[in-house]
């Protein structure tokens, strides 16, 4: 590699640091040169956006045979829940609280992707989001850092395999560094105010877990914090990611990122704008084309040293080299490979079984679900409920709507062969449509029971989706009402890519089912619990709020001097109820993070410790019996938290710090055992170092964040 770079002109190293998307644009930078002219003379490193064998092939056939030195190309695409076997989408896999099933996920995705001529992907998306006014919360795990950490790891994992010689490794990209889902307001692209305790604590982690696991990529956010945008953050890239984390890896601006850096107002011109990026650490510049035309100039001028351009090249050389493209730069352009590995009956069997373990079961009273196939009339009704384009969500990749299961075709697949299934559309998803609502309620009548597909379109989560509401859009909560009334056996599937404000649904609507946006797959997972072949036992990775007023909301809050009194229905207006709390509605949420019901029921039962004392550094075993109490089989998602009760530092008032998927026939007991160590006791102290502090801790287990057991024990100087 440095006998290569020794070769190298400017002009070439910059080209390697000059990520152009597949056709220019209204957003490239720079003159609109033919992109062949450009790879012949060294001045485009890897493109974004270009996919195929036969596409990717010809472009790397010029680059390496007709290019001065030969260095091949790196195609990157957002590769982001599958590739065009679509997966549910990421924060819908987070309900799984499946590590094992989300690194199957990824490693589907890149199977699919480097058959297609993808060498890397723009995924996975480690952003903690506490807003879900921000779009871009379907993109990652969720609010809880220790969540975010261990699904990083395994989508990571997923994406790169076990060997990144292989054929079928797709170079991950952690994203966005960081802190890019705390921006003000929820609105995309906004700043972040956040302090380094929170950065350390909550936003941090999910990165640091990508680097052990080994990514190969960081991308820049968007976002500015204490006034420092993040292309030309020089302390977080150089100093927190690269010699604290020790990531060796290209850290990639995202689409036009160093040109923004004008509009920021930190830079004047994009010389300037260059220069603050490849100082921060900024290897790719993305889109912009700053780094290749104005590079040079700067260069000159003493504002960049050729130590950092050449330090860059080999970062991207590296990965190049890590990914075997200098052995076989066409590895990943087969033809058969692209037909044989895309759309497979496995893949599909694998996105499905994701789509069943990501539902969440909100409410089942009455235990309106699951349905029985036999009974004589089914309405399906609802704007979603026949939307192929929608059960995909945003960021697709090669996704196609015609490869989609709708959850109307989904029933109908399932149902016997008597079994009448009957479909209005009732209204739109957004607008003032009610024409449709006399047909609903006609075909409501005719049923035995309803389903009502309501929510989001895909398009209205994702980036630059942020919303101000919360609320369901549209008349479809007005659809609910009319059918409601009705009195029919009722089930509302929820389609959604954040947390919706739905309090009248929760109290008047019997059943709901949260389905996210599932995928492929979704009419058949759907189906599959619907009738009840598979328990619904996914999890809430985010907290529901009531209405958009309690946002930002999450579980791991702190405690405050005047915590909020337990009973929701005290009288504010006494003296001694000067809390934390809302004059016009309880201050807890709707449904907490960790929230979700089965077909069955779960018992909690001796949670015990191996010790009732453990040193500063030591070891404590944990075990709680769950018990199946009900009549069917079901997953559960044991969940372990952790709670300080007095620390040099206000702790939160509970902490995720283990969990575990487990199946129970019914009546079967289980013991489950968790082992907790310093790291999961340790916080970030007055001098923001990691410390654990002697002290009593509460360990809370349950199948909720709410819904827990507990035990206490005592850290001991040791």
């Amino acid at each position: 590699m440095e006998a290569l770079l020794a070769r190298m002109t400017l002009e070439e190293k910059l080209g390697q640091l000059n990520q152009p998307r597949g056709l220019p644009s209204v957003t490239d930078a720079g003159p609109p040169e033919d992109r062949e002219e450009q790879i012949r003379a060294g001045r485009i490193g890897s493109f974004l956006g270009i996919r195929g064998a036969a596409a990717t092939k010809r472009l790397q056939r010029i680059a390496v045979e007709e290019s001065r030195l030969g260095i091949p190309l790196l195609f990157a695409d957002d590769v982001i829940h599958g590739f065009r076997t679509i997966f549910p989408v990421p924060l819908a896999e987070a309900a799984s609280f499946d590590v094992a099933a989300v690194e199957s996920s990824a490693r589907v995705a890149a199977v699919e992707a480097t058959a297609h001529g993808v060498h890397w992907t723009f995924a996975p998306m480690v952003d903690i989001a506490r807003d879900p006014r921000w779009g871009r919360i379907v993109e990652g795990s969720g609010e809880d850092p220790y969540l975010g950490s261990l699904l990083a790891a395994a989508r990571v994992r997923g994406f790169q395999g076990s060997d990144l010689g292989a054929d079928d490794t797709l170079l991950a990209t952690a994203k966005h560094f960081v802190a890019y889902g705390a921006a003000e307001g929820g609105r995309d692209y906004n700043t972040a105010e956040v302090s380094e305790r929170t950065l350390r604590e909550i936003y941090l982690p999910p990165f640091h877990a990508a680097v052990k696991a080994g990514v190969q990529a960081v991308m820049a956010a968007f976002d500015e914090i204490a006034g420092v945008p993040m292309h030309a953050n020089r302390e977080l890239v150089r100093g927190v990611l690269r010699r604290e984390f020790g990531f060796d890896g290209i850290v990639i601006s995202d689409h036009t990122g160093v040109r923004e850096l004008i509009a920021h107002g930190v830079a004047a011109d994009p010389q300037a704008a260059g220069v603050l990026a490849l100082r921060a650490g900024i290897d790719i510049d993305m889109v912009s084309g700053i780094y290749l035309h104005d590079l040079p100039a700067a260069l000159r001028a003493g504002q960049v040293s050729q130590t950092d351009i050449d330090d860059a090249v080999r970062r991207v050389l590296r990965a190049k080299y890590r990914v075997g493209l200098f052995n076989d730069p066409y590895r990943y352009c087969d033809p058969t490979r692209e037909q044989t590995r895309t759309l497979t009956p496995q893949h599909r069997k694998a996105a499905r079984d994701m789509a069943r373990k990501s539902l969440v079961l909100l409410k089942n009273d009455g235990n309106v679900l699951p349905l029985s196939k036999q009974l004589r009339t089914i309405a399906v009704i609802g704007p979603l409920a026949d939307d192929q384009r929608s059960m995909l969500g945003s960021w697709n990749g090669a996704g196609r709507a015609e490869d989609v299961v709708t959850p109307l075709a989904g029933v109908r697949a399932a149902v016997a062969a008597g079994t009448r299934v009957l479909y209005a559309k009732g209204t739109s998803v957004s607008g003032a449509d009610s024409s449709g609502f006399d047909e609903a309620q006609a075909v409501a009548r005719e049923a035995d029971a309803v389903l009502l597909c309501i929510g989001e379109q895909s398009d209205m989560s994702g980036e630059a989706r942020s919303r101000s509401s919360l609320d369901i859009p549209g008349m479809q909560e007005a659809l609910a009402r009319t059918l409601l009334a009705g009195g029919k056996p009722l089930a509302v599937i929820l389609f959604t890519g954040r947390p919706l404000s739905i309090t009248w649904l929760a109290e008047k609507a019997p059943s709901i089912l949260l389905a996210w946006f599932p995928g492929v797959e979704a009419g058949h997972a759907l189906a599959d619990v619907i009738f009840g072949t598979e328990s619904p036992a996914g999890r809430l990775p985010v907290t529901f709020p009531r209405t958009v007023g309690q946002v930002p909301i999450y579980y791991n809050h702190k405690n405050t001097g005047r915590p909020p009194q337990p009973d929701d229905n005290q009288d504010r207006q006494k003296p001694d109820k000067n809390t934390s709390r809302y004059l016009d509605l309880p201050p807890t949420p709707l449904y907490p993070f960790g929230h979700g019901l089965s077909y069955t029921t779960f018992h909690y039962a001796d949670l015990r410790l191996n010790a009732q004392q453990i040193p500063q550094g030591g070891r404590l075993q944990v075990q709680v019996d769950v018990t199946n109490t009900g009549a069917r089989a079901s997953d559960e998602v044991v969940q372990l938290y952790v709670h300080e009760n007095a620390a040099s530092v206000t702790p939160p008032v509970k902490q995720l710090r283990r969990f575990q998927r487990i199946r129970l026939r019914p009546g079967e007991r289980r013991t489950v055992a968790f082992d907790l160590g310093s790291d999961d006791l340790a916080f970030y102290g007055l001098e923001l170092r990691p410390i654990v502090e002697p002290g009593k801790f509460r360990v809370l287990a349950g199948g909720s964040s709410v819904s827990l057991i507990e035990a206490t024990f005592e850290v001991v100087p040791g």
